[in-house]
């Protein structure tokens, strides 16, 4: 991977896209630590640290801790992912829509981006409004002698266009940077998170640490202090202490996870393919052996993000109406049952993982096309008849390895969960998740440079 980037840097115009992909990343976090005005954002920040394995504390990790501060790009690019699910929910479920996308044609695509656009502002004006009902049921809300309704509108619209603009930021890199552009300003939102988990893993170790000696330790250390005070500091370090074994087990998890991501990114099913002879003019044409390669890990990382955003809905609108675990009735059951840690949210995880594997693979593979194209082309799979036979074939086996792909994606986002719940450190949940983007978006970003520089010929690459 360092190569590739070593090499990309030396083609001149993969430098001028890397050079803006860096400078959009850094207008990302400069506005990630802009404060929205009428909320007080440390208070706001202690509250949410102490919400760190709920569904809070996974937004504001897909942020980069931009939702715990109150900053202008606190809702992130997760309004824009919840539009893209509905609108291509919507395309399969409407004929109209589905004409539009399929007959379209480059028309059909800008029209179905514009309606995600609108989509998208739309869903974040009733997010940012769930924010400031949020952050005024817990009175972290100063308007001084302001209308209510004023400072409620500025804080509105300041969200939502915080989100629109990195809407508008994502496609940009897209278009004039490297790699897909809301995959690698969520990557970025990520990454920055990154410090701040290892200084609470030496926050842990420490805390650990300090409770290891006992009551009878404290008291010798500190001249003066009772039994009973000592005893209560020991029960206020326990509360996030790791000991070494755990760390290392983190640690050595993490990277065993890390592995298992890459090899299984690569990994793929080639179907043979054989292309009769055919003769035009004095030429022969065909003969030649090919083969159709099926990733295993067809529809990338989107799974994940689309089953997050879909798992967290309802806890979310409960959090955002100022509901919390310890409200009484309905909402605060709510707010329980999703809450990362809990079985239930593992399964409906888990479920919409293999479902949205399921989609994306159906929208990346079409076996009927690719058996048309390879029947008017004169190609066959050795031992199957072109047309129907071929296409039934190809359904089976891409039934087969999104199958197996879904269950990968599943089990590796759903085990930090588990694990955390058995070390009692619930940050694993958000850990987790956040590696498994965070490596496959590396990847498809490394991917698409090598791809450019094949495209321009590039000596050292093809040696």
């Amino acid at each position: 991977m360092i190569q590739t980037i070593r090499n990309a840097w030396r083609v001149p115009e993969l430098k001028k896209k890397m050079l803006f992909t860096i400078m959009a990343l850094l207008i990302f976090r400069l506005g990630s630590a802009i404060p929205v005005p009428y909320i007080d954002g440390n208070a706001l920040q202690q509250y949410l640290d102490s919400q760190s394995g709920t569904i809070l504390g996974l937004m504001n990790a897909m942020s980069g801790s931009a939702f715990s501060m109150a900053t202008v790009f606190a809702l992130s690019i997760q309004p824009y992912i919840n539009s893209s699910i509905i609108i291509q929910l919507l395309t399969v479920a409407i004929p109209a829509l589905e004409r539009l996308a399929k007959e379209g044609g480059e028309e059909g695509r800008k029209k179905i981006a514009s309606i995600t656009r609108y989509t998208t502002v739309a869903i974040a004006l009733l997010q940012g409004f769930g924010y400031y009902t949020l952050v005024k049921s817990y009175g972290l809300v100063n308007g001084g002698a302001l209308p209510g309704f004023w400072v409620g509108l500025v804080i509105v619209i300041s969200f939502t266009a915080g989100s629109a603009f990195l809407m508008w930021l994502g496609e940009q890199i897209t278009e004039f940077g490297i790699g897909n552009g809301i995959s690698i300003i969520l990557f970025a939102g990520i990454v920055s998170r990154f410090p701040q988990m290892v200084m609470d893993t030496i926050s842990g170790f420490q805390r650990w640490m300090a409770v290891q000696g006992g009551a009878e330790k404290l008291m010798a250390d500190n001249e003066g202090m009772t039994e009973e005070i000592a005893q209560q500091y020991i029960e206020l370090m326990k509360q996030g202490a790791l000991a070494p074994w755990v760390i290392a087990l983190i640690v050595i998890g993490m990277l065993a996870l890390v592995v298992f991501i890459v090899y299984i990114n690569n990994a793929e099913r080639r179907i043979p393919v054989q292309y009769a002879k055919r003769v035009v003019g004095r030429k022969m044409y065909g003969g030649q052996s090919t083969h159709i390669p099926m990733k295993v890990s067809m529809s990338g990382v989107m799974p994940i993000i689309f089953a997050q955003s879909i798992a967290s809905l309802p806890a979310t609108i409960a959090a955002f109406t100022g509901h919390s675990q310890d409200t009484t009735g309905f909402w605060g059951g709510m707010m329980k049952v999703f809450d990362t840690t809990m079985p239930f949210y593992s399964v409906l995880y888990f479920l919409l993982i293999v479902g949205f594997s399921y989609f994306y693979s159906t929208m990346a593979f079409n076996p009927v096309e690719v058996a048309n194209n390879l029947k008017k082309n004169g190609g066959f799979i050795p031992g199957l008849r072109p047309g129907k036979p071929t296409c039934d074939f190809l359904m089976k086996v891409l039934s087969k390895i999104t199958m197996f792909g879904a269950l990968y994606l599943s089990v590796i986002a759903i085990a930090p969960i588990i694990t955390g719940n058995l070390v009692g450190y619930q940050s694993l949940a958000i850990g987790g998740t956040s590696v498994i983007i965070v490596v496959g978006v590396a990847l498809e970003t490394v991917k698409q440079m090598e791809a450019q520089m094949l495209m321009r010929h590039y000596k050292g690459f093809l040696e």
